[in-house]
């Protein structure tokens, strides 16, 4: 048995009006007007939640799902847009916002947004914290409002005093969708497009995170203060993550901790060739150097990780530094299959292609599978064809 809406209770043609305009069991009913009870969604629109995470900042939709068909099971199709929900700011009937009345862009409670860090919607500033979705939708443009009022019964008392922010978007057509949802349609590191999406129509908007990196590093910074900091592994680990997003200042300070903090430091070849790396990053050439090949000396060094070590540095587009680093697996571990197959990366890196093919020769019954034999064949194929195998 579904509870009597406060609609029933106005004069019968304004009643009318009110079902036309509030989209779908928009009037606040029984369950809502009895806090603490478990009792069943106003109209059966039951409760969603879409959480999408853009790089380290959580963001997250809590609505209620209305579908095409109504109540009573009629099928609504095509008289969604403009008719159930009206174009332009409406009046409910009921509440304090008079004819200015946006949409909820859901049902019953209020659509609430919220982001665990400051981002940017479609370009605007906007502080992390919870917001009360509201839309005026539009023919051809639609306008997207965030309250700070997260904690109302649909938009009756929607106040334009309490708005966070206002921006204008545009909606397109989209595959049939029988229930409205919200959908994270673009995703990337830093920034995402989330979607209103019901009948056939979405409404897409952007919320970017202005500085990914910024927040890891400030998040590593804390972890480290916490029990990971006292183990280099974590120094070592944060500093790659610096190293990669292009943050000498911490790379550095995260390296050198990782060798040489008091009970946290530990010299080895993970450490060093982190610090060389974050000594590169820092414009410290020399010093970068000299410490890449105190990590390939280092007793901790094996033949493999020597060997990846030239790798990174031939992608990093450091030829004759990996060179080096090849020449030194070979003093160190003589006649072996990484040895020759990093010498003939390193002088194909550098051009020198019939060298580079008389390493690749001896690697090749070396192989230790038939996966590493295959490879070893094509670059053979390409080196005798002038081809860089990297």
């Amino acid at each position: 048995m579904r509870h009597r809406s406060v609609v029933s209770a106005l004069p019968c043609p304004l009643a009318a009006a009110v079902v036309l305009v509030l989209a779908v069991a928009l009037a606040p009913a029984a369950a809502a007007q009895a806090p603490g009870l478990t009792l069943p969604p106003s109209g059966d629109n039951q409760r969603s939640v879409v959480t999408q995470w853009i790089g380290p900042v959580e963001v997250s939709i809590a609505y209620s799902s209305p579908d095409v068909a109504a109540p009573d099971g009629t099928d609504r199709r095509g008289r969604i847009w403009g008719e159930l929900v009206p174009y332009g700011m409406a009046n409910l009937g009921f509440g304090s916002c008079g004819d200015q009345c946006p949409w909820r862009a859901g049902a019953n409670e209020n659509t609430v947004l919220t982001v665990s860090h400051d981002v940017l919607v479609e370009g605007r500033p906007l502080a992390a914290g919870s917001y009360g979705l509201h839309m005026v939708p539009g023919a051809e443009k639609w306008t997207l409002i965030l309250s700070k009022n997260t904690s109302s019964w649909g938009s009756f008392f929607y106040d334009p005093a309490e708005d966070a922010l206002r921006v204008e978007v545009t909606p397109r057509p989209t595959a049939y969708s029988h229930w409205l949802d919200y959908e994270f349609v673009d995703r990337r590191p830093d920034r995402a497009t989330v979607a209103l999406q019901w009948e056939e129509l979405e409404v897409p908007w952007t919320i970017a995170v202005p500085d990914p990196a910024a927040l890891y590093v400030a998040a590593l910074r804390e972890d480290l203060r916490s029990s990971a900091g006292f183990s280099w592994t974590s120094w070592s680990a944060a500093a790659q993550y610096a190293i990669a997003a292009d943050r000498p200042a911490e790379a550095m300070e995260w390296a050198q901790a990782a060798v040489s903090a008091p009970f946290v430091g530990v010299e080895n070849f993970t450490t060093l060739s982190t610090l060389a790396q974050a000594q590169a990053l820092a414009g410290q050439a020399a010093d970068a150097e000299a410490t890449l090949l105190r990590a390939v000396d280092h007793p901790t060094a094996n033949v493999f990780m020597i060997h990846q070590l030239g790798r990174q540095l031939i992608a990093q587009g450091k030829a004759e530094t990996a060179m080096r680093v090849f020449e030194k697996n070979a003093e160190r571990h003589g006649d072996a299959w990484p040895v020759h197959v990093g010498l003939m990366r390193g002088h194909s890196a550098m051009g020198r292609f019939p060298i580079a093919l008389e390493h690749a020769k001896k690697a090749l019954p070396q192989a230790p599978d038939d996966v590493n034999r295959t490879s070893l064949q094509n670059a053979i194929q390409q080196l005798e064809a002038g081809e860089d195998v990297n």
